[in-house]
């Protein structure tokens, strides 16, 4: 299965520190061992780099920045990458909508990664955000024992 891979994983994935990075660290086992093919977004790239890294200035832990950098280019690497930026131009109208129709529960980049899913034909998205939910064209999985549901 396909699997897109949300912000709420990756910053798990990349701190140590993080209080989501066993949960996230099982998951992504989990995904691996059941040869799902995963999918980093740029937009999730750069959001989860920018949280991480805000978070380490936050701790004053700023000396972790160039090691928190390494892991993400374990994970995502500019070839390895799906770029869904230059689809906003004209998948704006619908996330806009989307953004509507979920009454703001869904922001912009989470709509957006959500209609990238929904045009690549990609049925889950590993994450800890509940705002996915709601959408019936995406499967959200937090735990390994979600990959057991059908």
């Amino acid at each position: 299965m396909q699997v897109a891979v949300d912000s709420s994983i990756l910053v798990g994935l990349l701190n140590p520190a993080d209080r989501w990075h066993e949960a996230a660290v099982r998951l992504r086992h989990a995904l691996l061992d059941e040869d799902n093919e995963l999918f980093y977004f740029d937009c999730v790239v750069a959001e989860a780099a920018s949280v991480a890294i805000r978070r380490l200035y936050e701790k004053k832990r700023k000396q972790d920045v160039s090691l928190l950098l390494q892991r993400l280019n374990e994970y995502a690497t500019v070839n390895t990458i799906t770029w869904v930026l230059p689809d906003v131009p004209r998948l704006y109208p619908e996330i806009i909508g989307l953004m509507r129709s979920s009454g703001g529960e869904l922001n912009f980049h989470d709509a957006l990664i959500a209609l990238a899913c929904r045009e690549r034909n990609i049925p889950a998205i590993a994450s800890f955000d509940g705002d996915f939910d709601q959408l019936s064209w995406l499967r959200r999985l937090a735990t390994p024992a979600d990959l057991a549901v059908d």
